[in-house]
């Protein structure tokens, strides 16, 4: 086997051509010096520099440092370093700490060279190294923190000057960055190709002797204990030996690129010896080569791969391609491969070929596992299997919703059940996501480049259907038009969240949150490149994907006003290990007013790479295909925002089906769960809807779970725990953070840093510190002055003791022989303690000198400690008053069953107070009072008392005070079937509460107050609308009207702003749909429109106004009606009779006024619930109106003056949220979100019939051109159906995610004659 094994790899070498890949250059190096911040070591043979103080200490082996010192002789030390000549001629080990890049004696004197050092945190460096690493390293999951940058620039050796030799012009240049996190650090030592033109020195002792010492690399822990008082030689790696390997530096390397060499050299846990990358290093005529992604198709057959145990550092993988392989030379290529690192890492080497990732394949398409055992005499250590990773040895690896799985090479994260994700990330499965993150870069628009300097992007990606929005902000207009081609930008989150189909996996499933996105576009005719470059760095507290997006190269120019067209496409993605590619060509259609309807494609080449645990089974297919079915875009230009939206699915790769099959609503994205449940199918078309983990309802509706008030979240000690949508988190208190498992709080040492005054000394202690100003100086510790003193005149200490002095003789004064003479201090004061020198006897004084009883010592005994004061009797502290207060008579016991107090020693309060007599338990404050929500019953454990309050961000709410003290109520558990208030996000009441998990709901108001006849005992929820606006988001664009295009428009509220969706005939053009009017601070409910002054109307219920603007650019909104209105819902105008109709749900009533809002009046304030729909037919001066309430729901009629009042329709109905009239046929129609209907009657009662009986939740209804138009509430969109057919006919979702109220139509002219405002003008109904 092994002679077989042979044969095909000596074929493989004779028939396959080899690429080369050259050594770095010098522009390759981290940027370095003064312009990047870099200190410059002093110039000299021998010098140190200053102690680098790190931020936070670095593991060096198994130890910790906080201080790194940069040496002129080429190595980093841990400490501070002896004279050179007690180690620069000595090879390894050394006796204290090395870092050797290059140790040799360097000499930097007279101008020869600069050495260069900085500690570095930015994210292009660290991100940088990251990818190397975990490139290097597959197995390992390392994000630097800090780097260290030292650079040695054309630096000569050292060399003796003579008559006969002048000095030598050889320099060298070589780089290193050591890199760390909380528990690993590594060593990137960096040798561009022209960087080593000397290899050695010689010793100073013997220069005369022609004898050179060959540079030393690799690392020495130095000296470490050895039992108590024992020292022994450490732990020590060496790269080199002799001449040869030093060339052999910027010749080879241990991570596939000649020069780069890279080292795992500390560790928190464990740590033996330094683990060099385990790439491997190859010479330039060694080096492997390989076809490019995308040569060859994978395989059809399921591959086969031979499984052999390899040496990481010394058994370098051979990747080959067969010749008869056609070669393209494509710059997309997976991380994992060493070239595209070269590419990404050292960017601009374009005649650098490119590594493939994927496993060779044989001509029988079986995997080939090709080994080869090189030696480069660099001592690397053999790998060892006992020093695998497991889940007990490396603890909180794995999300806190996911579990770790040990295998036979290592370990891996998974998803728990109700989660998806890579295990180290966890999402629950239905719920909503949200992505944040900045966009940069250069692009050029035609031929002019223009920049985007880390503008904001947000996404918004509803995952139970598959829909992503992004929106892009701050985009210069040239750009903005440009740029809309561009779906892959946002295509990314449909990808990554896109609906799953039987069988297979969205991105996120596989990648987790972090992963880098490679795309390269090239367009036609005119081959524009741009590339994109999105970088996934993980969840933030809010569970949030957070992205950086890079963007260079070249678009083709959009004309402005122009419109973008995407067809649906599928794409196909192969997936690898660590990687998933993906080629396709997409073409689009741009639709301008200069050049009409052109057609256009690019061809978008996609790469992933991500961290994959190969120890584990792998679940992923090899194939899946992405299934875009609609693509929107569209660049707002006054609000400068890019957008994106984009519905997704992931499945099998195959064609259509010849006939048309039914999908389960699940996989249709037609369910009508709650965005916050899971659609789970079942057989056919049924299915059951779940709320997502962390939600709580009945898949319907659904409501956040509030673990931290609920008591059920897991929070450790100095952690304090904040709610979060669907999940929580814990936060460390001030004074604390995260250790190394990102989970405990530590204390955070605050003198680190240094925050005190320089003439202060700074204490520590846990949560917080303290400064204190020295002696001699004054201040709060943080600000001292030195404390100056004026001349004082002598104390009486120092009278007493000058009186005793004796005449003055040859020395100065002297005393008496015998006589005792005081000591006074430096103020003048007594000394605390006093001593006869004659006779040996001590005692104290007090601040008058004289002596305090029983303090006198005798000779030879210890004096006394005249520091501890005289301690007179304390008076009873206030608990001790209350406890004694309580007592019997004169036998002092408590009078039977009174609670009496317990004091600690100091008198105080204990904070756990317990009675005896009924065995309850609580604490109480610093006066004895009793601390809210911890008493406890007894035989029940008490109350951890020393736990401190948890501070909020803001005052509690009425809700969440509500909340909490049901919690309390139900004995901290509440049951299903409890009344729990729900509150948003904000704190505020949701508009509709629901009783527990069943469908008894109603609906309140911002007071959290039922509003009366809203109670449903159904599976439909009650329609409830909100009161209260959500937070604004800055900035704000101008509240100014944008108008709509030509010809006929739908209008609909949607909460804070009116959008705009033009039509076609009948058929909805959604590519040109926009934003009418923003209004932040706003509900927008009911919506009308006049067609004669071309003016919308509408009802705003947070600013309880009626309002309304012309439509004509940058026309305001002028308020009409802005008293007497509590809820005003739906709203009407009469355009013949220039009067306007409302109905307020607060004290139920329906109004009327001019459309100035003059002659206001009350029609009806009577036998009105839950009044909601109002519509006007103006040709017979009919006026109808819904009333939802729930008990016995209604439609009615009367005249426009309030006459002849009626009951229309009474039986039959549940929710009838909207109304319209049909012109045509005279018929009045409504929505039911009730019993699901959309049926006509005629307006005398007679002919009714059911149009459609299956729709979602619809709220608002209107009639034009034999359609009907409704914004449903489970969709969030608006729906078309066709009257002639029943069917439904078209949808539009809007980018933005949230509640559709009111619809209307919007022609551009009115009709003549009494009819203006009814034929073929649209009806709309809850408006």
């Amino acid at each position: 086997m092994k002679m077989w094994v042979k044969l095909i790899i000596l074929f493989l070498k004779l028939s396959w051509t080899v690429y080369f890949v050259t050594a770095i250059q010098r522009k390759d190096l981290f940027p370095y010096g003064p312009v990047s911040g870099d200190f410059i070591l002093q110039e000299g043979d021998d010098e140190t520099s200053k102690a680098l103080e790190l931020k936070k200490p670095m593991f060096f082996y198994e130890a910790q440092f906080s201080d790194l010192y940069v040496a002129t002789n080429g190595i980093i030390s841990t400490q501070d370093l002896p004279m050179e000549k007690q180690y620069v001629d000595d090879g390894f080990p050394t006796d204290f700490p090395v870092i050797a890049p290059f140790l040799a004696d360097i000499d930097t004197s007279n101008g020869k060279g600069a050495i260069y050092y900085r500690l570095e945190e930015s994210p292009s460096v660290l991100n940088r190294v990251t990818q190397e690493v975990n490139r290097a390293f597959p197995d390992t999951h390392f994000t630097p923190t800090y780097t260290v940058i030292a650079t040695w620039e054309d630096v000569g050796a050292y060399e003796e000057v003579t008559r006969k030799s002048g000095p030598s012009n050889r320099v060298n240049t070589f780089q290193v960055v050591l890199a760390y996190d909380e528990t690993d650090s590594y060593a990137l030592f960096l040798y561009p190709e022209d960087g080593l033109q000397f290899f050695g020195t010689r010793p100073k002792e013997s220069y005369n002797v022609q004898l050179e010492l060959p540079a030393r690399v690799g690392f020495s822990r130095g000296e470490v204990s050895f039992f108590i008082f024992s020292r022994t030689e450490g732990p020590y790696f060496s790269v080199t030996s002799n001449e040869q390997t030093v060339k052999n530096l910027y010749q080879m390397g241990n991570t596939g690129v000649p020069g780069v060499w890279l080292f795992h050299i500390g560790n928190s846990f464990s740590f033996q010896n330094v683990v060099p990358a385990a790439v491997g290093g190859r010479s330039p005529r060694q080096r492997p080569w390989a076809g490019m992604a995308g040569t060859a198709p994978p395989p059809s057959t399921p591959r086969k791969t031979t499984q052999t145990q390899t040496i990481p550092s010394m058994t370098p993988r051979m990747t080959t391609t067969p010749p008869s392989s056609p070669i393209r030379c494509s710059p997309i290529l997976p991380a994992p491969s060493t070239s595209t690192r070269v590419q990404e890492e050292y960017p601009g080497r374009d005649h650098v070929p490119l590594l493939e990732s994927r496993p060779p394949h044989a001509p029988d398409r079986h995997v080939v596992s090709v080994d080869e055992d090189v030696d480069f005499e660099t001592g690397v250590i053999q790998y060892n299997t006992e020093n695998k990773e497991t889940c007990a040895r490396s603890p909180h690896q794995c999300s806190q919703n996911g579990y770790c799985s040990d295998y036979s090479s290592g370990f891996c994260c998974h998803c728990s059940t109700g989660y998806y994700g890579n295990g180290r990330q966890c999402l629950p499965e239905g719920a909503p996501q949200r992505v944040n993150g900045k966009v940069s870069g250069v692009v050029s628009v035609g031929s002019t480049p223009i920049e985007l300097d880390s503008v904001d992007l947000h996404a918004y990606i509803v995952v139970g259907d598959g829909r992503a929005y992004t929106a892009i902000s701050q985009v210069p207009e040239p750009m903005g038009w440009a740029l809309m081609p561009m779906a892959p930008i946002g295509g990314l989150f449909g990808w990554l969240f896109a609906l799953e189909l039987p069988g297979h996996q969205n991105g996120f499933s596989i990648t987790g949150a972090e992963f880098t996105h490679y795309a390269e576009v090239v367009f036609y005719p005119g081959r524009q490149r741009l590339t994109i470059v999105q970088t996934a760095q993980g969840l933030n507290s809010q569970n949030y994907l957070s992205l950086y997006t890079q963007i260079q190269g070249s678009v083709p120019f959009i004309a402005p006003g122009s419109t973008v067209q995407i067809e649906p496409y599928k794409e196909t993605y192969q997936y690898y290990p660590s990687v998933v590619t993906s080629t396709s060509v997409r073409e689009y259609t741009v639709v301008s007013a200069e050049s009409g309807s052109e057609a256009f494609s690019y061809q978008l080449h996609q790469n992933v790479t991500y961290r994959d645990c190969r120890h584990g089974p792998r679940t992923s297919p090899d194939t899946q295909q992405l299934q875009m079915e609609r693509t929107f875009v569209m660049y707002v230009k006054e609000e400068h925002i890019l957008r994106y939206a984009i519905t997704n699915k992931i499945g099998p790769v195959g064609g259509e089906p010849a006939e048309p099959v039914l999908v389960n609503p699940c996989y249709s994205g037609t369910h009508d769960c709650d965005t916050l449940a899971q659609c789970l199918p079942g057989e056919g078309q049924q299915f059951l809807c779940q709320c997502a983990a962390g939600y709580r309802g009945d898949g319907r509706s659904c409501y956040d779970v509030d673990e931290c008030a609920e008591g059920t979240a897991t929070c450790g000690a100095h952690s304090q725990c904040a709610n979060l949508p669907g999940s929580y988190n814990c936060q460390c208190r001030s004074g604390y953070q995260f250790g190394f498992d990102g989970r405990t709080c530590i204390d955070v040492d605050e003198c680190r840093s240094q925050p005190c005054h320089a003439d202060a000394s700074c204490s520590n202690s846990l949560g917080s510190f303290e400064c204190q100003c020295r002696v001699g100086f004054r201040g709060d510790g943080f600000q001292c002055l030195q404390i100056v003193r004026p001349e004082r005149p002598k104390t009486q200490c120092e009278q007493h003791r000058d009186s005793l002095q004796g005449g003055l003789g040859p020395r100065g004064a002297r005393p008496d022989t015998g006589v005792f003479v005081p000591q006074c201090d430096e103020e003048g004061q007594y000394r605390p303690l006093q001593c006869h020198g004659s006779t040996g006897h001590c005692w104290c004084v007090d601040s008058r000198g004289q002596e305090r009883a029983d303090t006198r010592t005798p000779p030879g005994t210890p004096p006394t400690n005249c520091d501890q004061p005289v301690q007179p009797p304390r008076p009873k502290t206030h608990c001790e008053q209350h406890r004694d207060s309580l007592q019997g008579g004169q036998s002092r016991y408590p009078l039977v069953g009174a609670f009496v107090p317990q004091c600690d020693e100091e008198g105080q309060y204990r904070p756990l107070q317990c009675h005896g007599s009924t065995g309850y338990c609580w604490c109480v404050d610093d006066r004895g009072q009793e601390r809210a929500r911890t008493r406890t019953p007894p035989g029940t454990p008490p109350t951890n008392c020393d736990q401190p309050v948890a501070p909020t961000q803001r005052p509690e709410t009425v809700c969440e005070r509500w909340r909490a003290s049901l919690i309390e109520h139900y004995g901290g558990q509440p049951a299903s079937h409890h009344y729990m208030p729900q509150c948003d996000y904000t704190g505020q009441f949701n508009p509709l509460q629901c009783y527990g998990d069943s469908s008894y709901c109603w609906c309140v108001d911002k007071d959290g107050r039922e509003v009366p006849g809203t109670r449903s005992h159904d599976a439909v929820k009650p329609a409830c609308i909100p009161t209260v606006a959500p937070p604004t988001m800055r900035p704000l664009p101008r509240p100014d009207v944008t108008p709509p295009p030509s010809g006929t428009s739908l209008l609909y509220a949607q909460g804070q702003q009116i959008g705009v969706l033009p039509l076609n005939g009948t058929h909805m053009d959604k590519e040109r749909a926009s934003v009418l009017l923003a209004l932040h601070g706003s509900i927008v409910v009911g919506i009308d429109y006049d067609c004669r002054d071309k003016m919308v109307y509408w009802t705003d219920l947070a600013g309880r106004t009626i309002s309304r603007a012309r439509l004509e650019a940058g026309a305001e909104p002028e308020i009409v009606i802005n008293t007497g209105l509590t809820s005003p819902e739906g709203l009407a105008v009469d355009g013949l009779r220039r009067m306007m109709f409302w109905v307020d749900s607060g004290p139920d009533k329906i109004e009327t006024s001019t459309l100035d809002g003059d002659g206001r009046r009350v029609l009806f304030n009577t036998d009105l619930v839950n009044p909601r729909a109002i519509i006007v037919d103006p040709a017979s001066g009919t006026l109808y109106w819904t009333d939802w309430n729930r008990e016995a729901p209604k439609i009615e009629s009367s005249t426009v003056e309030g006459h002849n009042r009626r009951v229309l329709v009474r039986d039959g109905i549940g929710l009838p949220n909207a109304l319209t009239f049909d012109p045509s046929t005279r018929n009045l129609c409504w929505a039911d979100a009730g019993t699901k209907r959309l049926e006509c009657i005629g307006p005398d009662g007679t002919g009714r019939r059911v149009i459609q009986s299956n729709l979602n939740y619809p709220f608002s209804l209107v009639f034009y051109a034999n359609h009907f138009y409704y914004t449903d509430w489970r969709r969030d969109g608006v729906i078309a159906i066709s009257r002639d057919t029943s069917q439904f006919s078209d949808e539009y979702l809007p980018d933005q995610r949230s509640h559709l109220y009111g619809i209307t139509v919007a022609s551009p002219y009115c009709l003549s004659g009494d009819r203006s405002v009814s034929e073929g003008r649209g009806y709309r109904g809850q408006i």
